[in-house]
């Protein structure tokens, strides 16, 4: 009886080690990350009021227009392409968005911001679809552009923005008691995530990345599919853009500037292979969510700008080496 009861707590053993070993901990990488670091300045800052509210809120303030531009990265690099100029897009759709507002008016305002996204989106996508030439390339070249386009039309002067609706709507105030942010935030989650694991277009953009040759044998437009990848990345970084004009009240085309680093990392420590062919937009929001927790620790334990800038660095190669060919 005792060699049955000795044979199976072997047999089961066995099996919970093999079960072990066939997990992919590097899906868990950043949620384990985010804990670390998040119990390791509770503990390291407490006296500093890092775990209180209006600490947390803000982190939350910091890391929501990196989130909501990383949404449309998840996309793209999920599509095996690269966005370099998500970050001057926010930029030159804040002024635009500023002096239309200034001209016209609440509605055409953010429509003028919504089409800088779609006319450098559409831009991107005819090149890098139609005459092939690699994102990386032409999205720096778009960096340029853009944020010389705002910087010239600005005269490099901020744009007031003294319409107080737009300021409430674009992250300026609060939707009851949720940060306005925070609640656009969510909602770019929310619907990035579902449309990437849930519909046809969210497959396709993952066969494209994964095997563009076999996509294209089950009858995937791969050429429309990276159009439209780059189409959507633009477009979410004009939102963003809105969002740094509503909250900052102003545009400035400095706004934006730095931000593709941050959301490339945030997309590469979320999951998403940078070699395409996978991806999580609730990935992302945790790896936006680690970038925003690490700079705020490090202010917090009194670091200056430079110092912060090394770390973010530091963050980039580790998602490069954490990240996989699917």
């Amino acid at each position: 009886m005792s060699t049955i009861t000795s044979t199976e707590e072997t047999s089961s053993g066995a099996s919970f080690q093999s079960r072990l070993s066939t997990i992919d901990w590097r899906r868990y990488v950043i949620y384990i990350g985010f804990v670390v670091v998040f119990a390791f300045f509770a503990v390291l800052l407490r006296d500093e009021g890092f775990l209180s509210q209006n600490n947390l809120l803000n982190i939350f303030r910091q890391t929501a227009t990196i989130t909501v531009i990383a949404v449309g990265m998840t996309y793209v690099i999920a599509c095996a392409e690269i966005d370099l100029s998500v970050g001057s897009v926010a930029g030159l759709s804040s002024v635009v968005t500023a002096m239309a507002l200034s001209s016209w008016g609440l509605v055409p305002g953010v429509l003028a911001g919504l089409a800088v996204g779609l006319a450098v989106g559409a831009v991107n996508g005819a090149l890098v679809s139609l005459l092939g030439i690699p994102s990386f390339l032409v999205t720096l070249g778009m960096l340029g552009i853009a944020a010389g386009v705002a910087q010239w039309i600005t005269g490099s002067a901020p744009q007031p923005i003294l319409s107080d609706t737009f300021n409430l709507i674009f992250g300026g105030g609060n939707f009851g008691p949720v940060p306005g942010l925070l609640a656009w935030s969510a909602i770019f989650v929310t619907i990035g995530a579902i449309v990437l694991a849930k519909t046809r277009f969210g497959r396709q953009v993952l066969a494209t990345g994964g095997n563009r040759t076999a996509a294209q044998f089950t009858g995937v437009n791969t050429r429309r599919i990276k159009f439209q990848v780059l189409l959507l990345s633009a477009t979410v970084a004009s939102v963003a853009g809105m969002l740094y004009a509503g909250r900052l009240q102003s545009g400035r085309f400095q706004w934006g500037a730095g931000d593709e680093l941050s959301a490339i990392a945030a997309v590469i420590l979320g999951g998403t292979s940078l070699f395409g062919g996978a991806g999580s937009v609730v990935g992302t929001l945790f790896g936006a969510l680690l970038i925003g927790l690490i700079n705020n620790g490090l202010i917090l334990a009194g670091l200056d700008s430079s110092q912060q800038q090394v770390v973010r660095g530091v963050i980039i190669i580790l998602a490069v080496a954490l990240a996989r060919k699917k």
